[in-house]
Formats: C-alpha cells, sequence, structure tokens
C-alpha cells in the first residue's frame, strides 16, 4: 500500500486525506495541534511515497528534510486533479489573480447552473477541490478559485479554461518579490496547449509581461480597448457581437466590471445564451465580506452607512474601496505581509476622513501616515475591531453631523495574526456594529 503524508489539518488537507484514503493510500496527518507534530514527522518519512503540503503552511525543516529525502511534494489540488482525469469527464476552469477571485468564481458559477449547466465553485473559496472530485460526474464543470499557495507544487494539473484576473504585489512574506509572486499565478495556464483556453487581462501591465508564459488559445479582455472581450459605450461585447448593456447589473463599481467581462468572457467560450447572460448579471447579489452595505444608522441630521470589505485582504483592493466612497471613515490592518505601504498611505491621506488601525500592521501604518503628515487628530490606533466600534458609538452617539458618513471596514491585509479568517473578521465586526448601533 503506497503512504502519504499530509502537512496540515485544515480544511483542505483533511479533505485530501479522506480522498486519498478512498484511493487506498496509507496516511500520516502532520500538524501541530491535533496530528503527528511537525518535529516528530521526521521519524515518520521512510516509506512515503508521497508529501502533501497544505497551501498554508510555510516552507520550514519538515519541508526542506523531505526534499533532502527526495519525496514528492504536492499540494491538495494536484491530488484532486489525478484522481478526477481517473474518475470523470469534468472540465476545468481555473480562476486566479491578486483581487476579484472569489466574485468571479462564485458568480461564474452561479451562472453556469443558472443556464443548467451542472456546476460547483471550490478551492480557495471554501469548498475543497479534492472533496469535490468524490462526486464523481456530478459537475459537468469545476470553477476553482486558486491562490499563489495553491498553484505551487503542481505537476499534471490542467484547466481547460484558465483566467488571471490582475495582478498587483501581494504576498511578500512568502515570496522572494513580486515577480516570483507574479510567475507562480501563471501556474494556472500550466500545461495547455492550443485546445484549452486562457483569457488575458491585456489592461495589466505584468500580465502583458508573461504572455510567452501562456500555450492555450487566448482570448484578450480589456476594459478600455477593443478586443474579444471589451466594453464600449455602456455595452459588453464577445468578438464584436453585443451581448448586453451594463445599466442594470447589480454588481457595481470598476472593479466587478472586471470581474464580469471574464465572467461573460467564459460564458460565450461555452456558448450560454446572451438572455441567459444578462437575467444573471442584473440580479445576482454582492458577496458577503466584500463591499457588503450590511447596515445603515440613521443619526439626527445624517445617516452612517456601514461597509463589510474584510475580504479586502491586499493594498489594491483597499485603496479601491477607498476611492468608491467619498471620504470614508477607514478600519484598516490585519497581518505585515512585508509590502511596500506608500500607495496605501497615499490614498489614506488624499481621501480619507479619519482611519482606525487593527492588528500587527497598525504601527507602520500609523509611522507611514504621520510621516506624510495626515493629522495626527484623525488617527486611531486601537489594535482591535471591538475596541474600534466602541469608539465609533462613542463619538458617533454624541457628534451631531449633517452630513451622510460611510464607516469602511477594508483591512488591506490578511486576518490571521486575530482571526481565523477574512469571514470570521468579517461576522465579528458586523455583530458588533449591530449590537452597538441597532435601534
Amino acid at each position: 500500500m503506497k503512504k502519504a503524508m499530509i502537512y496540515g489539518a485544515g480544511i483542505s488537507g483533511k479533505s485530501v486525506k479522506k480522498l486519498l484514503e478512498v484511493m487506498k493510500w496509507e496516511t500520516v496527518l502532520v500538524d501541530d495541534k491535533i496530528g503527528v507534530s511537525s518535529t516528530d514527522a521526521v521519524a515518520y518519512l521512510k516509506g512515503i511515497d508521497l508529501f502533501v503540503k497544505s497551501p498554508g503552511i510555510p516552507y520550514n525543516d519538515l519541508i526542506e528534510k523531505v526534499e533532502k529525502k527526495g519525496i514528492k511534494i504536492v499540494n491538495e489540488i494536484e491530488v484532486a486533479y489525478k484522481y478526477m482525469k481517473k474518475t470523470s469527464k469534468t472540465k476545468i476552469i481555473a480562476i486566479t489573480g491578486t483581487n476579484g477571485k472569489t466574485t468571479t468564481t462564485s458568480k461564474l458559477a452561479g451562472l453556469l447552473n443558472a443556464a443548467r449547466i451542472r456546476s460547483i465553485a471550490a478551492g480557495n473559496i471554501g469548498t475543497p477541490y479534492s472533496g469535490v472530485v468524490l462526486e464523481k460526474n456530478k459537475y459537468e464543470y469545476i470553477v476553482l478559485e486558486l491562490s499563489s499557495y495553491q498553484l505551487e507544487n503542481l505537476y499534471e494539473f490542467k484547466a481547460d479554461i484558465a483566467m488571471i484576473i490582475n495582478l498587483a504585489p501581494d504576498h511578500l512574506d512568502r515570496y522572494r518579490d513580486a515577480n516570483d509572486y507574479y510567475d507562480t499565478k501563471f501556474n494556472v495556464g500550466m500545461n495547455q496547449s492550443s485546445e484549452d483556453e486562457f483569457i488575458v487581462n491585456i489592461d495589466d501591465v505584468e500580465i502583458i509581461k508573461r504572455l510567452d508564459r501562456i500555450n492555450g488559445e487566448i482570448s484578450r479582455l480589456s476594459l478600455e480597448e477593443n478586443t474579444e472581450v471589451c466594453l464600449s459605450e455602456n455595452n459588453l461585447y464577445f468578438k464584436d457581437k453585443q451581448i448586453t448593456a451594463i445599466d442594470n447589473f447589480s454588481l457595481k463599481g470598476i472593479h466587478n466590471l472586471q470581474n464580469i467581462l471574464f465572467i461573460v468572457g467564459v460564458a460565450k467560450l461555452i456558448g450560454i445564451d446572451n438572455y441567459v447572460i444578462t437575467n444573471f448579471l442584473e440580479n445576482t447579489k454582492s458577496l458577503e465580506h466584500r463591499m457588503e452595505e450590511f447596515y445603515i444608522y440613521k443619526n439626527k441630521n445624517s445617516v452612517i452607512n456601514f461597509i463589510n470589505d474584510s475580504k479586502g485582504t491586499n493594498l489594491e483592493s483597499t485603496m479601491k474601496a477607498i476611492g468608491s466612497f467619498e471620504n470614508p471613515i477607514l478600519i484598516c490592518g490585519g497581518c505585515d505581509k512585508n509590502l511596500e505601504l506608500t500607495p496605501l498611505i497615499e490614498e489614506i491621506k488624499k481621501s480619507v476622513k479619519e482611519v482606525y488601525l487593527i492588528g500587527e500592521l497598525a504601527p507602520k501604518l500609523e509611522k507611514g501616515l504621520l510621516a506624510v503628515n495626515y493629522p495626527r487628530e484623525n488617527i486611531y490606533t486601537l489594535k482591535t475591531l471591538e475596541k474600534v466600534v466602541i469608539a465609533l458609538e462613542k463619538k458617533m452617539k454624541t457628534t451631531d453631523s449633517e452630513k451622510d458618513l460611510t464607516v469602511l471596514l477594508s483591512p488591506a491585509s490578511s486576518s490571521f495574526d486575530q482571526f481565523k479568517s477574512y469571514e470570521e473578521r468579517g461576522k465579528i465586526f458586523k455583530r458588533l456594529v449591530l449590537e452597538r448601533f441597532k435601534k
């Protein structure tokens, strides 16, 4: 019997363990909390045929020892793909990028199902790919959201349709530099041939630099130029044919228009009718934790609109969120990813009324803001969401403003310094606001 070691007992680790056991593999689960410890795991390496590394696990001493022993290191995506190709005819749509992955993935799966094409969103979006493939031919398409971490340690994986929404610096605590991060993203199109499809955002400079890495049939997409998938005079076009007007789309903002272009591009490559596309885009709802307007508090002479953008886990995403409102009050901070913060700091200085800082990134942000002469009296370094909401309640219930206000949680970083996930962070924020402000 073949033997696999699985490093990490999170959702993907537990799921791939179950899959491997269905495949009749013996498994050893390594996790410093609930499995064999990473220190003790070295003693179990003899006889291991495959090492499955969970995406969030860093490249530490155990990984180094595995590499020295010549044991093949893969991830959950690779294991699931190899099983799927042997057991079903399901096709893969793979989506990555710095921003917009979750919206594009979930809404594309929704559109396919609206068109009566059996589909599911999986991968980084929460449902493990390795769990979905156990359902074999239940789905015609699996729409996979893939983080850069999930695009490491791949060998045979291949998407029928691949895309990179956009690229901006992120996760520099993991990668050598931004170029290393960008190059990893291009693994989304690995092993493709001219029989496969790759949708390219030509508005993104870093994507254009790497076109020679693409082997699939390219469909170009742009918000600015006339390409295969494009926008012109408030209409979406695919290969010079009008698909639909954009006036009544339920997903608002320029960032969502970019996501929609990818969704429409895939839909037309598959052959979905324009009526189905239009009806879906006019009626679908925004995602929880992504620019989610969840509560309006009515003060004496104004209203305060609370926005949960906990999914804003990088600088680019938060800068776009800030730009969607007029002088918002920003709640920002989280893990320190070792990123250059200047672009965000400049955007806060230019566009943010007040800023409330949380998490381990708070001191860096405060120092950077003071260095560019952002008013000290408009900076509140309170470290936790609970303290922020308490301070906001005290201030807003005692200050009679005649101007409507927006309170925007958009952290510009991941949540793991204080929360299990961005979902937990967003849910706690919404709970705290409702407890303090709801009449």
